[in-house]
């Protein structure tokens, strides 16, 4: 019989500088990718010809559309049985090919998606910041459940192709651009497609300044409610502490940049599957919140962090100001 095969897919833009990194790490696996595709966002550098250089087939976009588009075309485009989907300014560990060949041999009983384990480094001076690992027990006793309380990135995912494309790949609507891989893997776990982790480390993210997330922190906690909002009528109130975790959470950050009345949003978002407060949250704030109610609680916490801790939020106050570039 022959082997399963694996597409490698890398929404780009503006990758020249990062590419023959990645493409490079691709290149030294010990089992060849069967196809390496770059989708080219009409980046305004040479992305194409750098990636074309490093033996990628370039699917070239018409217009700019985003990574979630981006990754769309090259599920469609893909011809694999599998498919990893991969940021370009990240990098893959010789072994990666050989532990996602030893999952997708197993055929139908391997799951459809399977979270590998990652370093997180900085990209100018490669200092190892954290490692992540995925919850193999969790993911397979209630992905669902998994997918709202934790941040799964696609960089760490190997998925069952036809299975991502039988639900419609990502979701495109600007509202959630910026938590689109929450939304991803929320929609694939609402589908009843199966999860597990490999816990062996075959790939580094990297922290690069002026990444969409971590120059964006309020838009993508905006974006995070609002998946937690489309979430809700599809699984009620069954996952109801998990989406309140989250969207209490989103309005602790909503709070710090001032937007109160998406605060008090997020928090009523919440009390609408899950009456109490989460269980994540600390003792002594669940217990305000009880007495005085939540929005006030956080009203009164967060003034006074600006009282005694001021320096907790002088960065915020220049992003949130009128004269802040947006």
């Amino acid at each position: 019989m022959s082997r399963p095969t694996l597409a490698l897919c890398i929404p780009a833009y503006r990758a020249a500088w990062c590419l023959p990194r990645l493409l490079g790490s691709a290149a030294r696996q010990g089992i060849p990718f069967d196809e390496i595709l770059v989708y080219n966002d009409c980046s305004p550098d040479n992305t194409a010809e750098v990636a074309q250089a490093h033996g990628a087939t370039v699917v070239d976009g018409k217009v700019n559309v985003g990574c979630s588009a981006g990754k769309n075309a090259l599920l469609n485009v893909a011809t694999s049985e599998w498919i990893h989907f991969h940021d370009a300014d990240d990098e893959l560990l010789p072994n990666f090919t050989q532990l996602a060949h030893a999952w997708m041999a197993r055929g139908a009983d391997c799951p459809d998606v399977v979270l590998f384990a990652y370093e997180y480094r900085d990209n100018e001076n490669q200092t190892l910041l954290a490692t992540r690992y995925f919850e193999a027990d969790a993911l397979r006793h209630d992905a669902v459940d998994y997918a709202i309380r934790e941040q799964i990135n696609p960089f760490c995912g190997l998925y069952r192709r036809d299975r991502v494309a039988g639900v419609g790949g990502y979701d495109t609507a600007p509202e959630i651009l910026f938590n689109e891989d929450v939304a991803f893997h929320c929609k694939l776990a609402v589908a009843g497609l199966n999860f597990d982790a490999e816990s062996a480390v075959s790939i580094i993210n990297y922290r690069v300044g002026g990444s969409m997330s971590g120059s964006n922190q309020l838009r993508c906690i905006q974006a995070h409610v609002e998946v937690m909002r489309r979430l809700i009528p599809q699984v009620g109130k069954s996952h109801g502490a998990a989406i309140a975790s989250r969207t209490w959470h989103a309005a602790g950050i909503l709070a710090m940049h001032g937007k109160w009345d998406e605060a008090d949003a997020a928090i009523a978002l919440g009390r609408s599957v899950y009456p109490k407060p989460p269980d994540a949250i600390n003792r002594t704030f669940a217990i305000l919140c009880q007495l005085i109610g939540p929005e006030r609680a956080f009203r009164l916490r967060e003034g006074f962090i600006r009282r005694f801790k001021p320096h907790l939020r002088s960065s915020l106050d220049k992003q949130t100001s009128p004269s802040a570039s947006p």
